[in-house]
């Protein structure tokens, strides 16, 4: 536990001033940001006396080993990078609402020739129009379907639609109505977007005018006694009205406005947010967060608020949003909702009539969404809890294993050995910590040395950051050395995302600097500097997580349990290896797939756990994630293997050029036969590239022919993988 003032910056050394200032802990990981009016005053309150302290702030800044502050102009500035720093570090210490990307959406792809309504989820695209959550993916494809019949938009994947481009004929909901077919050109891709953009209209709540349309022109029909039109206009008017009931009227003023309304307890809070457009509920979703920081109702609605809409701009933040609490001050982040719809945005809470009812609808609703969330938790909590201590209890443990790695050695009879690394904290993974390595140190299988290698090889770079910190003052071997660039000695550096770290092994997840292009004044230790302002920002490419910038280091923290998918043999080489590096605190065992046994290292016999044990679920969740993780990355080597051509090895034959010599030719074996001045035929190929490609492609062996293993018939050499085998996926390991 660190004494506050120890690290506390000296009197007048903090600006007066809005900022955002960070606090980190003894390894440089950021625990908390917060954003403050004026520096000074806000961060004398942290250094007050401890006894003064709300407990959540005391555990805090008796965690925290320094604090350093960014200098901004305005608040809302504030409030920006505020929202920036905190989706970068995500510090333990601050609320943070852990949004469900499950949720369905309905989506329109306008930035499509042709575009296309489906179900999406995740994150947001660039270009695409989106409606809901839906609380169902089924609710949406009812709807669509009902909106077909009046909308027929294009609803197939690019697959089919390429596909029925090339034979002529549409798909089955072209043949019914439900689709304009503009893969056979029964309309031109203006008509069929402006069929796309009235869907998105209807669907944004613009309905009025386009119903009273349809039955003005239903009368026509009628008046002309053209009853067969008339007639299919009004089940296209039957058919928006049933999409319509869909979504009941909630406000009779057809209000575009957010509903935010939030259930709280002393441990926890649940938001739920209500989408409300054209006067109708459009979507509904809802998260639930720890109060790890001491934390008001308006300071939660900030929160969400910045969660809720710091990822979006325009029609996506409504005019109006209704909150059962302002944020203290309301007036910044009043304005950042401005300037992300680029219009007034009226931020208030309801006193009366529709919305006012609808404000205690929603607040049911994170009542209930509270309760659920806890009754989950408990369960979930005391499941992890019983098999983490069993697990301790059958290994004989000192304590729980907080932190578990599981490593599995992963190839195809030999070919492409990879090995994947997987983390469980408190029971649950973190895929941000994952790790893939590649065996570099020889050829052909062998599991055990693959084990022995990437043990070895995780826990030297543990061994390393130790030194980096000064927490280990021994001289590490000739093996474990690094040079000046960080690369150990001897080691090799994987592809994969790009980045290498010396090890051969890669991020499971990219980097990105968070920092929304602020040049921050960092203040390392006690001391307080603010950075010069024509200093460079730091490079966004700059790679992989380190100290400097507050991120996990990449093996920096041990596990209290390594676990390895395999027997006996594999178990001995992991602990020959850490020996070997001097590691003695870190508890090792196997888990053999033939009868799920639990090997130990120099014991003859196995622990073997009941099959009801909440111990061996674990430990089989564990060791299946790192099978699961291991045969994806050994795969995808493999894929980009078969893909290999001759013309990737030719200098300066860039992708495009590459593609359209295979284009000219048809494959890899006429180009081989064509002369120079056949080669320089192909547009964007000179000569001097022409000698370079025949050269090449001489010199290259040719290989062996692909077999179709369906019929036995030799394929033609085209410079593209042979048809998967299936025989293949039994063979891997």
């Amino acid at each position: 536990m660190a004494d506050p003032s120890s690290y506390r910056p000296k009197p007048g050394q903090i600006p007066d001033s809005p900022g955002v200032y960070k606090f980190r802990d003894e390894h440089g990981r950021v625990i908390y940001v917060g954003k403050a009016k004026s520096l000074r005053q806000r961060l004398a309150n942290y250094f007050q006396d401890l006894a003064g302290l709300h407990p959540r702030t005391r555990t805090m800044v008796t965690t925290a080993a320094s604090v350093e502050w960014t200098v901004v102009s305005t608040e809302v500035e504030a409030l920006q990078l505020e929202y920036s720093w905190i989706k970068e570090f995500d510090p333990r210490f601050n609320v943070k609402y852990r949004d469900d990307k499950s949720y369905p959406y309905l989506a329109v792809t306008l930035n499509e020739e042709f575009p296309r309504a489906q179900v999406m989820r995740g994150a947001k695209k660039k270009g695409v129009r989106y409606f809901g959550p839906y609380g169902h993916a089924w609710a949406i494809r009812e709807t669509v379907d009902l909106m077909l019949r009046v909308f027929p938009v294009r609803t197939c994947s690019a697959g089919v639609f390429k596909r029925s481009a090339q034979i002529g004929r549409p798909c089955l909901l072209g043949y019914i109505g439900k689709c304009s077919a503009p893969c056979v050109g029964r309309v031109t891709a203006e008509e069929h977007r402006e069929l796309a953009e009235e869907f998105c209209d209807f669907m944004a709540g613009r309905t009025g005018a386009y119903l009273r349309r349809l039955e003005r022109q239903m009368q026509e029909a009628a008046e002309e006694m053209e009853y067969e039109r008339a007639a299919r206009l009004r089940d296209d008017i039957g058919a928006l009205k049933r999409a319509m009931e869909k979504s009941a009227v909630v406000l009779a003023d057809a209000t575009d406005a957010d509903l935010i309304a939030l259930a709280e307890d002393e441990l926890e809070a649940a938001v739920q947010i209500f989408h409300v457009r054209g006067g109708r509920v459009r979507g509904q979703r809802g998260w639930v967060t720890d109060k790890v920081e001491a934390v008001t109702t308006s300071g939660l609605v900030e929160h969400a608020l910045q969660q809720l809409y710091g990822e979006e701009r325009g029609d996506a933040v409504p005019k109006e949003v209704l909150v059962p609490a302002l944020p203290e001050p309301v007036e910044p982040i009043a304005q950042w909702l401005s300037e992300r719809r680029g219009s007034q945005v009226s931020l208030r809470i309801p006193q009366r009539g529709d919305k006012k009812d609808l404000m205690v609808t929603v607040g049911r609703n994170a009542q209930q969404a509270l309760a659920l969330h806890k009754t989950k938790r408990a369960s979930d909590l005391t499941t992890r809890s019983r098999a983490l201590e069993e697990i301790a209890g059958a290994l004989g443990l000192d304590a729980v294993p907080l932190r578990i790695e599981c490593f599995d050695i992963s190839h195809l009879q030999g070919d492409d050995v990879v090995a994947s690394m997987v983390v469980f904290e408190d029971g649950l993974a973190r895929k941000s910590e994952y790790r893939r390595f590649q065996i570099k140190t020889f050829q052909g299988q062998d599991d055990v040395r693959s084990m022995h290698e990437v043990i070895g090889r995780r826990f030297k770079r543990y061994l390393q950051e130790k030194q980096k910190s000064g927490e280990w003052t021994e001289e590490p071997s000739a093996d474990a050395r690094v040079d000046d660039n960080g690369v150990t000695a001897g080691a090799g550096a994987t592809a994969g995302t790009g980045i290498t770290d010396g090890t051969g092994a890669t991020d499971a997840a990219g980097v990105t600097d968070g920092t929304g292009g602020i040049t921050p004044g960092t203040v390392p230790g006690p001391a307080a500097v603010t950075a010069h302002p024509d200093e460079p920002e730091p490079d966004p490419m700059a790679g992989r997580p380190t100290d400097e910038d507050g991120r996990p280091k990449r093996f920096a923290y041990p596990p209290q349990l390594v676990v390895v998918d395999g027997g006996a043999p594999q178990v001995a080489a992991a602990r020959r290896a850490l020996d070997e590096l001097g590691i003695d605190d870190v508890a090792v065992c196997g888990l053999a797939k033939r009868l799920e046994e639990v090997w130990l290292p120099e014991d003859d016999d196995p622990v073997v756990l009941p099959r009801s044990s909440e111990g061996l679920y674990l430990l089989q969740r564990v060791r299946d994630e790192a099978h699961r993780f291991a045969i994806t990355y050994q795969r995808s080597k493999r894929g980009k293997r078969l893909k290999s051509s001759p013309l990737d090895a030719v200098a300066g034959l860039g992708d495009t050029r590459r593609q359209a010599l295979l284009k000219h030719f048809g494959s890899v074996k006429k180009l081989r036969a064509a002369t120079v001045d056949e080669i320089c035929e192909v547009p964007g190929v000179g000569r001097k590239t022409a000698e370079t490609v025949a050269a090449a492609l001489a010199g290259a062996a040719p290989s062996a022919p692909a077999v179709n293993t369906a019929t036995g018939e030799i394929m033609e050499d085209d410079g593209a993988p042979p048809a998967a085998l299936s025989a293949e996926r039994g063979q891997e390991r």
